[in-house]
């Protein structure tokens, strides 16, 4: 890196800001010092209000704001003054000789496009908010961050002031050099969110070029494991979740609590009725629906209360103090509810380590939206899985159709598999699961796997049967052959739900025909690699 030259005491800065959140005072400090201050419209007229002197730009540059404000600081009186190097004479020169005036700080905030388009504006008013001068300015800053200091974030006028009062009015070469890469990191966002937008409007999901931002919220202390970086970047979305939730209690959350909580709240966000879903390693270990949150969350413990042990919790009801209670009868890392009753609150509070987040609302599973992954060398870039199947997508496949009781637990098991690593076998009875089988390489596997915990648990519950008798199974994708489906009936199974579409598909109904089962096909997989 070069040496830097010898920094000087700012003598002007231009102020042009759509959020004035402590401007005022930062313009004070300035002009207290005998800083120059330039400004435009909103931000000129705000300061001089508040009794700082202020000079409007049009009378800087000799040029007046035209085209609706449209053209105000694109001036080479301006730019000029933001990217003229001061070290370099043929620079000084022109300056000289243009009557250009050295701005050595900017303070720059865009016009709000991100919140004009949560909002739900109109086209014109979205293009309307789109900042020109702004970006311009703020990259010619960064650019020249050798002589000019520039602002980006009103969380960054407390480090400039510190700098200025400890550097005789000087900033430092280090704070400017990191306020460059936060402006930059703000116009790469600004230009991704507008991109995004664009390919919204017309209607272009996979778009050409993909450009993602995201702003940090959380450094995290390392990874899914203690020798990698990590941290958590929320990207704007508004869907209610681990990314937007707020945490009211416990350590800060790690990379895999964030992961696994993801999956429990997605997972719990899928039924209408109170329901639990307890997660472990970014799979569901339990989950149930219940007349209560209580009864639901002691049904999902029930279906594996091992692997409960230090899991995730998620509940679509406001957490009440009777679930709570429950909650603490065993070591869980997080909760998270779309709230929470004072009393719950106060309960889990007695647990100092356990997270405690609340969403302030539920997640649509069939919302649209993208997930991305990345794999060597690029990214991969899909839809959510919104599937959603209801009574009216199935196919009866089967001599015997499902009675209504299984009907409801197959429905319920289909919707749990969703959210199952593949593949995945889930068996329910009651509208609760009562094995699951996950991320096996054999589907067969999976099945016996949920099986034999299922017999367990209820052999450690001293349960006269095994608890997969007279369950209802679901599996993510068809069975390619008749085998993975009579380990489940020699599990006690009596109705399967599976997507159909293997090429032995007649092998498996006529296998299901000869038990005496129920089976259905929904068309739809749902894979989770």
């Amino acid at each position: 890196m070069t040496a830097q030259p010898a920094s000087r005491p700012i003598e002007r800065a231009l102020i042009s800001v759509s959020d004035k959140e402590g401007i005022v005072d930062f313009a004070r400090f300035l002009a207290d010092r005998g800083v120059q201050i330039l400004s435009t419209g909103g931000s000129a007229r705000a300061l001089a209000e508040a009794g700082v002197p202020v000079k409007e730009v049009s009378e800087h540059t000799g040029f007046p704001e035209i085209m609706d404000g449209r053209v105000k600081t694109l001036h080479p009186r301006i730019h000029g003054g933001l990217l003229a190097r001061r070290d370099v004479a043929d620079h000084v020169e022109a300056m000289t000789d243009y009557g250009i005036q050295p701005i050595d700080l900017l303070v720059v905030n865009l016009y709000p496009f991100e919140a004009t388009v949560a909002a739900g504006a109109d086209y014109e008013t979205a293009i309307e908010n789109i900042d020109i001068g702004g970006p311009a300015m703020i990259r010619a800053a960064a650019k020249n961050h050798t002589h000019v200091t520039v602002v980006v974030d009103p969380a960054d006028y407390a480090a400039v002031r510190l700098d200025m009062e400890t550097g005789n009015g000087a900033t430092s070469a280090d704070l400017r050099r990191r306020l460059a890469h936060t402006a930059y990191s703000r116009t790469a966002a600004y230009d991704s969110a507008i991109s995004a937008w664009f390919s919204g409007v017309l209607g272009d999901a996979y778009p050409g070029r993909l450009t993602l931002s995201g702003e940090r919220s959380q450094a995290l202390r390392y990874g899914e494991n203690p020798h990698q970086g990590a941290a958590l970047y929320r990207t704007g979305e508004t869907r209610p979740g681990v990314a937007t939730a707020r945490q009211l209690q416990g350590k800060e959350l790690s990379f895999n609590n964030i992961n696994d909580t993801d999956a429990a709240f997605e997972l719990v966000s899928e039924f209408e009725e109170p329901a639990v879903a307890i997660i472990k390693h970014a799979n569901p270990s339990g989950t149930a629906i219940g007349e209560t949150l209580a009864e639901a969350y002691d049904r999902a413990l029930a279906c594996d209360p091992v692997s409960a042990f230090g899991g995730i919790v998620a509940v679509n009801r406001p957490l009440d103090a009777i679930t709570a209670n429950r909650l603490t009868d065993i070591f869980l890392e997080v909760v998270i509810a779309p709230d929470a009753s004072e009393e719950a609150r106060e309960i889990l509070a007695a647990k100092k380590n356990l997270r405690l987040l609340l969403t302030g609302g539920m997640a649509d599973p069939r919302a649209p939206g993208m997930n991305v992954r990345s794999v060597a060398g690029g990214l991969l870039f899909q839809s959510r899985d919104g599937g959603h199947v209801t009574t009216d997508d199935l196919k009866v496949v089967t001599r015997r159709a499902p009675t209504a009781a299984e009907l409801a637990d197959l429905l319920f098991a289909f919707r749990v598999a969703k959210h199952v690593k593949s593949n995945a076998i889930v068996y329910a009875k009651n509208r609760a699961t009562v094995g699951v089988g996950a991320g096996q390489m054999s589907r067969i596997d999976s099945a016996r796997i949920a099986a034999r915990k299922a017999a367990d648990f209820a052999r450690d519950a001293g349960e006269a049967e095994t608890r997969t008798k007279g369950s209802a199974v679901a599996s993510d994708a068809f069975f390619p052959f008749a085998d993975g489906l009579l380990t489940t009936i020699e599990a006690g199974a009596t109705a399967v739900i599976q997507p159909g579409g293997s090429v032995r598909d007649a092998e498996v109904i006529d296998a299901a025909d000869k038990a005496g089962i129920a089976m259905v096909f929904t068309g739809m997989r749902h894979f989770r690699h």
